[in-house]
């Protein structure tokens, strides 16, 4: 084996330095690159999250906009279904805790008697005649009006219990979930 001279590791390493600088930067802007993406993916999935928990359009709109951004389209499904999910026991908390105090004021009454109202009227029947399978089905209808908020208001004022109400829920939701994941999957590939 031949030493090598130390004149000749110094031309050796001088001619490695400047493409091993080069990889180094390469490299970096690649790491710059993919963390970015992986943030815009997060914000969109964050976004979808948020509109799957809004009372504005819940899963129906949080689904489409998640997969119209480029998520996932198993993370779109399963988050924006356990972010519309979570809505139930905020609600529930909200009717132990907080209604109590609020019906005190005039316009807050006043409010609450009108969504209950239209809760009642929209998922009356159903909830009254068919108990868990009516509530189950009211949820899962992928139109405007019904959904996790309409239901929880309607399980709470015909009084299901909370198990069973949150079990009816949770089956409606995915159900909706799956029927508006399915047709935007669907209407992308057009």
């Amino acid at each position: 084996m031949k030493m090598r001279s130390v004149q000749q590791l110094y031309f050796l390493v001088k001619r490695i330095q400047p493409r091993s600088h080069l990889i180094v930067i390469y490299t970096s802007k690649l790491l710059i690159f993919a963390l970015v993406q992986f943030l815009s993916m997060f914000l969109d999935l964050l976004t979808a999250m948020l509109w799957s928990m809004s009372p504005l359009g819940e899963a129906k709109v949080g689904i489409p906009y998640a997969l119209l951004n480029g998520v996932d389209i198993y993370l779109a499904l399963i988050f924006s279904f356990l972010a519309n999910l979570l809505v139930f026991p905020i609600m529930n908390f909200f009717f132990d805790v907080c209604n109590r105090y609020f019906l005190r004021w005039y316009y807050y009454k006043k409010a609450a008697i009108f969504v209950g109202r239209r809760a009642k009227t929209g998922a009356g029947k159903n909830v009254e005649k068919y108990g868990f399978w009516g509530l189950m089905f009211f949820v899962a209808m992928p139109v405007p009006g019904t959904g996790v908020y309409a239901g929880t208001i309607a399980g709470y004022l015909f009084g299901l219990d909370r198990k069973k109400a949150f079990l009816a829920n949770a089956i409606g939701i995915l159900i909706s979930c799956l029927i508006v994941w399915v047709a935007t999957l669907t209407a992308m590939k057009l």
